[in-house]
């Protein structure tokens, strides 16, 4: 059986990202590099970061009835692709 990996990384608040933007012109381009495995960014993709949205999830049973994650969402940087073959 393969050996697991217990990953419990740190998730940002709203006002972590925003000291960490303290002193960035409005116009600087943000970019998301996403790990290869859980807390692997040895050899990381690079995205653009496009938009951020409200994502509505289903609450776990007894909860309020809907769960909303304010959700980053990246996108290929700007390039010449070949099509998806799918």
């Amino acid at each position: 059986m393969a050996e697991t990996i217990d990953h419990a990384p740190q998730v940002w608040t709203a006002g972590q990202l925003r000291h960490a933007l303290t002193g960035l012109p409005d116009d600087t381009p943000l970019h998301v590099a996403v790990a290869d495995g859980p807390g692997d960014f040895a050899g990381y993709s690079e995205y653009a970061l496009v938009s951020l949205d409200e994502v509505e999830k289903d609450a776990p049973a007894g909860e309020h009835p809907t769960l909303v994650e304010y959700t980053l969402f990246a996108d290929y940087k700007a390039g010449l692709y070949d099509p998806d073959p799918v």
